[in-house]
């Protein structure tokens, strides 16, 4: 399989939404985890330090979506590099490990975003406590027991 220069280039566009997506998520989770902080100070409550800690977790894997997802540019401009001098095998191979980062970076996103959930359950828990357990949040009503 032949590599032209343009190919590698398709990863660019990737890059920048998801660089500008996980920013965005990186500012707002450190701003509510600023926030939960400041309400803890307040009231020490074991459900502010379950929350600050999903947050925490979340923060480390954009973080590493992040990293990866650089990687995988540099490793597409590289490939890009190597096809402009005529070295085809190591451009595929190059743009293969590209390729595979970006799916690494995408399967880190799935796994935020269960730990996102998770943790709008924790902060949505008190509700479910003032209602009880007749009333579940995420859209199944359940029997009074």
């Amino acid at each position: 399989m032949e590599l032209s220069i343009s190919t590698p280039a398709i990863l660019f566009s990737t890059v920048s939404l998801m660089m500008i997506a996980f920013t965005n998520r990186y500012l707002a989770i450190a701003s509510l985890i600023r926030e939960l902080h400041d309400k803890f100070r307040q009231n020490p409550d074991k459900n502010y330090v379950d929350q600050i800690k999903h947050l925490h977790r979340r923060v480390h894997i954009i973080r590493n979506i992040q990293f990866i997802i650089v990687t995988s540019l540099l490793l597409s401009a590289v490939s890009m590099l190597a096809i402009y001098l005529h070295y085809q095998p190591f451009a595929q191979g190059l743009f293969f490990v590209a390729l595979l980062f970006q799916i690494l970076a995408l399967t880190l996103s799935i796994w935020e975003i269960t730990i996102s959930i998770h943790a709008l359950k924790i902060e949505l828990s008190d509700m479910e406590a003032q209602l009880g357990k007749r009333f579940d949040l995420f859209g199944r009503s359940r029997a009074k027991e």
